[in-house]
């Protein structure tokens, strides 16, 4: 699909769980316009310290340069006007106004890609992702494999940690199917030892 036969800017979302190569994905989409030699510009939020706070990296370690912005305002702000890719990891981190941006991106005629967990450890809506969903062109919906079963999964397991909406760290997680997923509360973890 890539935008084939699309004229001027659009919104492409790749939404799922944790560990369903989300950031692969999008890594591969953004591999593809620069090897076009497509001008780009990729962004990532601060918040997310898990690895290389500068790149794009995904579990199977491919890399991807990014500027590391605190604020949708940043990307504003920030945004190179002979860009034509704009790639956005991680994009459920930021608020609301994400969506402006995003759409204000593409009516500049921007092709942008934004990746992002669409539901919270609870298996609800995750920030602005809803609303990207609505707006995008294109939706991919990835899956990772069931930790326990080994069918496709969709969800994200919280197995430690408080009741915080956001606890960054990939151990603190697993991915789980409807069948397997339990939902999570902090008591329930101390008491099983976690």
């Amino acid at each position: 699909m890539e935008g084939i036969g699309m004229s001027g800017g659009w919104i492409e979302v790749i939404a799922g769980g944790m560990f369903s190569g989300k950031s692969e994905e999008l890594i591969r989409r953004l591999r593809r316009a620069e090897i076009a030699r497509v001008p780009l510009q990729v962004f990532v939020p601060a918040m997310d310290t898990r690895f290389d706070p500068s790149r794009v990296i995904s579990r199977d370690n491919r890399k991807f340069d990014a500027l590391v912005v605190s604020s949708t305002d940043e990307i504003r702000s920030k945004s190179d006007p002979s860009a034509q890719v704009i790639g956005i990891d991680e994009v459920q981190f930021f608020d609301d106004s994400i969506v402006d941006v995003c759409m204000e991106l593409a009516d500049a005629g921007k092709r942008v890609i934004v990746a992002g967990l669409d539901q919270d450890y609870l298996r609800r809506p995750f920030g602005p992702m809803p609303a990207l969903l609505a707006v995008a062109e294109i939706v991919s919906k990835m899956h990772a494999v069931c930790m326990q079963c080994g069918t496709p999964a969709h969800y994200s397991q919280r197995l430690e940690g408080g009741d915080a909406l956001i606890e960054v760290g990939d151990s603190t997680y697993e991915a789980r199917c409807r069948n397997c997923f339990v939902p999570y509360t902090q008591h329930e973890a101390a008491s099983a030892g976690r």
